[in-house]
């Protein structure tokens, strides 16, 4: 046997205690302090959590909904809320009839242009009056167009009878500057009152189906998307409706018009354009007020050449000038590089481009049909004009006049007012243009009506698909105004007032734009659930592993110990 002291180690006690085997020592219990205390930390994170915590983030994150009448809207959108109707009332006036013959005379071309009548959304109700309300006739140009909107907003058209010697059968005269129509008629075919119908009746009535059939059928095209309701409705008409609508510039409740002066030279560098647009275009714009508003500006671009990809004037003998083909006058303006604003403001900009080509490019026409303007649909109109070349340069050739004064520019603003016309959306007829603007009136009403009731029934398909989207107060508040507005404009036009009914059609037309495309609203459009759960997960995760494992333990340490106090004696 060996022992060693100090530091050596015994190896009977080494041997010992590796035969011994290992054992792994508890740790020593909990203090029920220690117990009681973990149980208030993980309770007293818990309650923060619950009473606190999920609180704030229920009200900092949630979306709040506005009520919406989704019913009513969906009803106005299905067009079960309003079938619009457009009653014409037009006064008879028969100063030459006693009051029993102007009487048969009505009820008769009554009951003819009910049974003329192919569509019952736009009938003619005939009146009579005295006549004085014909004491209008003698307006003309602008005071023509202001008793238009103001004096006579309810009453379509006035019917003036008057009796002629020597006449084989009716005739009538349509006034272009007003909204009355003189029917000359013989003495002995006013109906007697024994009589159902006359040859009286049966014209008067041709003549009113005449001038209201464009907007007849153009109001049909848009209350259903077609003339098929019209049997009288030729394909070519049709055919036409469709093209000016889509030639026309959506309605806007301000347009921004812009006459632009062009020339590839120095000159000319002025034109009397204030003068122009004053005489020839102001009138027009004050006419349309009712239904839009119009700001107007003006530019002169010098040194304007073509697009280098446009095709070249050719010159051609035939007609001795120089000639640009059909084919290519979609490129003739040099959007590139000629300054036209695409838009200016808050509505849609109208472009109006005077171009005066170089002397040696004098006088520019369009090829096919010798015209000199075209219209480029939904955006404007051109204009070529070719001035005398009145002086040389300093080389010794022709060139153009420096300035352009109002007379020279009577053809081309002449043109400008008759394609702002067109591309405003205005029936081509009747020739009074005061009933043509009533025309455009009605019209206007009916198509924001639609409007404005489909974009009420696209708002309530959207909230109900998308639930998670926020729907604002002010949404609510538009979408209450829009309805009210249909509603008054839906009864204004059963009563025929169609200015009332137009006005209150914009006003829901806005509103109704307004909320559909609420800023709040168009943002939430595209943040699906699933990147909520890619914000939440890296910032919960790290903090609520541990709290969950510390809350499953605990609620298995108090399992535990409630099961071991009931296997106890």
């Amino acid at each position: 046997m060996t022992t060693k002291t100090g530091d050596q180690e015994s190896p009977q006690a080494s041997a010992s205690q590796v035969d011994q085997p290992s054992v792994k020592r508890a740790p020593p219990p909990e203090t029920p302090a220690a117990l009681q205390t973990r149980f208030r930390v993980i309770a007293a994170f818990w309650a923060v959590i619950i009473f606190l915590g999920f609180p704030i983030w229920w009200k900092t994150t949630s979306i709040y909904r506005a009520s919406l009448p989704i019913e009513g809207m969906v009803d106005w959108a299905d067009g079960k809320a309003c079938r619009p109707v457009f009653p014409l009332e037009i006064h008879l006036a028969t100063p030459s009839m006693q009051s029993l013959e102007a009487q048969n005379l009505l009820r008769t071309t009554q009951h003819t242009l009910d049974d003329l009548n192919e569509f019952a959304a736009h009938h003619l109700r005939l009146k009579l009056t005295d006549g004085s309300t014909a004491a209008h006739n003698g307006e003309e140009s602008a005071e023509g167009f202001k008793y238009l909107a103001e004096d006579t907003a309810d009453t379509a058209l006035t019917v003036r009878l008057l009796p002629q010697e020597g006449l084989a059968g009716p005739r009538s005269e349509l006034h272009a500057a007003t909204t009355q129509l003189d029917i000359f008629y013989p003495p002995n075919q006013v109906p007697v009152p024994s009589s159902s119908n006359s040859p009286l009746s049966a014209f008067i009535a041709a003549e009113l189906q005449r001038l209201y059939s464009e907007e007849k059928a153009t109001i049909a095209y848009i209350l259903s998307g077609n003339t098929a309701g019209l049997d009288s409705t030729s394909p070519q008409f049709a055919e036409e409706i469709d093209r000016r609508l889509r030639r026309s510039m959506k309605y806007a409740e301000t347009y921004h018009l812009s006459f632009s002066l062009f020339t590839p030279g120095s000159e000319p560098s002025s034109w009397d354009i204030e003068a122009a647009v004053n005489e020839y275009v102001s009138p027009l714009l004050q006419a349309f007020s009712p239904i839009s508003n119009f700001t107007v500006d003006t530019q002169v671009q010098l040194y304007a050449n073509f697009a280098p990809t446009a095709p070249k004037p050719e010159y051609d003998e035939t007609e001795a000038a120089w000639t640009l083909k059909k084919e290519g006058l979609s490129a003739f303006v040099n959007a590139a590089e000629w300054p036209l604003n695409p838009s200016i403001g808050s509505g849609p900009t109208i472009n109006f481009i005077l171009y005066v080509p170089d002397p040696s490019q004098s006088p520019l026409i369009v090829k096919e049909n010798r015209a000199s303007s075209w219209i480029v649909p939904q955006w404007g109109g051109v204009f070529l004009l070719n001035p005398p070349l009145s002086h040389t340069d300093n080389q010794g050739g022709p060139s153009n006049p420096a300035h352009l004064s109002q007379d020279s520019l009577r053809p081309a603003f002449m043109t400008f007012s008759h394609q702002l016309l067109t591309l405003l959306g205005t029936p081509s007829t009747p020739a009074s243009l005061p009933l043509r603007l009533q025309t455009s009136i009605r019209i206007r009403a009916a198509s924001l009506l639609l409007s404005a009731s489909s974009t009420m029934g696209s708002l309530a398909r959207l909230t109900e698909s998308l639930p998670s989207i926020p729907i604002p107060a002010t949404v609510a508040t538009s979408v209450a105004t829009t309805l009210s507005h249909l509603s008054s404009s839906c009864a204004h036009l059963r009563e025929g007032r169609f200015g009332a009914a137009l006005a209150s059609a914009r006003v829901a037309e806005t509103e109704a734009e307004r909320s559909f495309f609420e800023k709040s609203m168009v943002g939430q459009v595209y943040f699906p659930d699933e990147h909520k759960v890619a914000v939440y997960l890296p910032l919960l995760g790290p903090i609520g592993v541990p709290l969950v494992v510390g809350l499953l333990k605990e609620l298995k340490r108090i399992a535990a110990r409630r099961k071991a106090k009931g296997a106890a004696p």
